[in-house]
């Protein structure tokens, strides 16, 4: 799940718009259409007809619609994380096989006990406005998203082992970072979309001006509406191919699909497409669809203080009991990855190459061993995402000969965040992948996480992550990212069936089109010669 303007800061998601009853229809035809059987989609993900971009040019994209308080602060849980990538530079970032490398840090190092980081920053780099970049900015920063007022999702993934005073200025281009507890994986928790380095003080008008470091420099905003970024031909790297973007913000799925097919537009951003709407695009003579491969994991939550899933021997049951395979085609139409309920994406460093099979016999015996014969239970969905009643169905359809009977039901979608999730039993969720491991294990699966929709607890597991974050060992960090990976799966803690190509729509003029995480390659997307 990715969740919407959370106070405690759940703001790590796409702002989906959401689907109305006729798109319930249309993921109905899908699911119908997948279940009739076919070949999943072409591989164009570099974009459009695969042609290098031109220089110069505009780029129209259209969006959902956020809230009327959504800002230019990176930081926030409103942040309109489309103009983030553009507009703003962290100290590092991640590559698409998920490795860190430099962004406004050129290079860093860390003590042997993992407690003291030290970040050498590039020199010559101008903020939009003119003005030097500096250490300054950054211990500015790390106070901004740490500030309560800020209500970041970040802080509470860095208040562990990160306080307001850690971060020092040594001088204008070294920054020294200490830290209260040993954590080697730090320089990875600073590639998330909160992230972003903003000039020293302006916390109060960062989020109207978008003032940053990036290879786009703001022209307009609007809250929920329209905007546009020119070129920044001061950037210290590779200079954007497109001259600018212009943003728009379309409430309905079907009404921004429908602009991409009149040329309107030529982009669809926050939109996953379902199966049946991208083979009317594939059909278009001036549209088509680039799959990001493995963009979003899709999941099960089980809860764990209720009274249906504490025992982990029906957890376990349940995650024997369904065929990720058929899971996954029913689903979305073999666009993914199956998972085996393993939540980290096969493209981390650490991910492990473990999971559980389909055996709906051993699923049958540990139902029998918690003391039932059989199970009934209700599987909570919605229309929020397009994958999610498919899932719901076919997770339904797959458990019927292993004990279990699942009765799909559905909640408004506006309300389904609010009253289901976390709240029911069993449900179906999603998230984005890009997450480094360090936070999405502790953030989603630690005791106690306000992000951890399973209500996981296992004082062995925690440990074991805490264990990993101080070993600096490279080797034996690994080793024990991936002990907890199978002590998750083994526990039932995890039950997620396969992680799904996010199927962009885009215009057949477009080149270069890259995601990654939660954003664009914004320097060599741009339009075909």
């Amino acid at each position: 799940m990715e969740y919407l303007n959370n106070p405690e800061g759940r703001g790590m998601i796409s702002r989906r718009s959401v689907l109305t009853a006729s798109g319930l229809a249309v993921v109905s035809a899908a699911f119908l259409t997948a279940c009739s059987g076919g070949s999943a989609l072409p591989q164009a993900t570099s974009g459009g007809n695969g042609a290098a971009a031109k220089a110069g040019g505009t780029l129209r994209i259209a969006r959902p619609p956020a809230s009327k308080a959504e800002t230019l602060d990176s930081a926030s849980s409103l942040s309109a994380y489309e103009y983030l990538g553009a507009l703003y530079n962290r100290l590092v970032r991640l590559d698409d096989k998920g490795a860190v490398q430099p962004d406004l840090a050129e290079s860093w190092e860390t003590s042997k006990d993992a407690l003291t980081w030290t970040f050498h920053l590039r020199k010559g780099v101008t903020w939009h406005d003119g003005k030097p970049f500096t250490a300054k900015d950054v211990v500015y920063t790390f106070g901004h998203i740490l500030d309560p007022g800020t209500k970041s999702p970040q802080a509470g993934v860095l208040s562990p082992f990160i306080t307001a005073k850690s971060a020092a200025a040594k001088d204008d281009t070294t920054l020294v970072v200490t830290l209260t507890s040993p954590n080697a994986e730090f320089a990875s928790l600073m590639t998330g979309y909160n992230c972003y380095i903003i000039p020293d003080g302006s916390g109060g008008t960062i989020g109207q001006s978008g003032i940053g470091t990036g290879p786009f420099r703001l022209a307009s905003f609007t809250p929920a509406g329209p905007g546009k970024i020119v070129r920044n031909d001061a950037y210290f790297g590779d200079k954007p191919k497109l001259d600018s973007i212009e943003f728009s913000s379309i409430p309905d799925t079907q009404a921004r699909v429908n602009a991409l097919l009149a040329g309107q537009i030529d982009l669809i951003s926050q939109t996953n497409l379902d199966y049946a709407t991208s083979q009317t695009v594939l059909a278009s003579s001036i549209a088509t669809v680039s799959p990001v491969k493995n963009a979003q994991w899709y999941t099960v939550p089980m809860l764990n203080t209720s009274p249906e899933f504490k025992d982990p021997n029906v957890r376990l049951a349940l995650a024997h009991a369904y065929n990720p395979k058929d899971v996954m085609q029913l689903s979305v139409h073999n666009n993914g990855t199956v998972a085996r309920n393993n939540p980290v994406p096969p493209t981390e460093a650490y991910y492990l190459d473990y999971g559980l099979d389909y055996d709906p016999e051993l699923s049958k015996s540990l139902l029998k061993k918690a003391g039932m014969d059989s199970m009934n239970v209700d599987i909570w969905t919605s229309t929020y995402d397009s994958v999610l009643t498919p899932l719901a169905l076919a997770m339904k359809g797959s458990v019927e000969n292993s004990g279990f009977t699942l009765n799909v039901k559905t909640s408004a979608a506006d309300s389904y965040y609010t009253d289901v999730w976390m709240k029911k039993p069993l449900m179906t969720s999603y998230w984005y992948t890009g997450r480094p491991i360090d936070q999405l294990l502790n953030q989603i699966f630690r005791s106690g996480s306000s992000y951890n929709e399973n209500a996981y607890s296992n004082p062995q597991f925690d440990k074991i992550l805490d264990n990993a974050r101080a070993t600096v060992d490279d080797a034996k960090r690994k080793t024990l990212y991936q002990d907890a990976q199978k002590l998750l799966i083994d526990d039932g803690g995890s039950l997620t069936p396969f992680f799904a190509d996010r199927l962009v729509g885009l215009s057949k003029k477009v080149a270069g089109y890259k995601e990654f995480g939660f954003e664009f390659d914004y320097i060599n997307i741009g339009l075909a010669a």
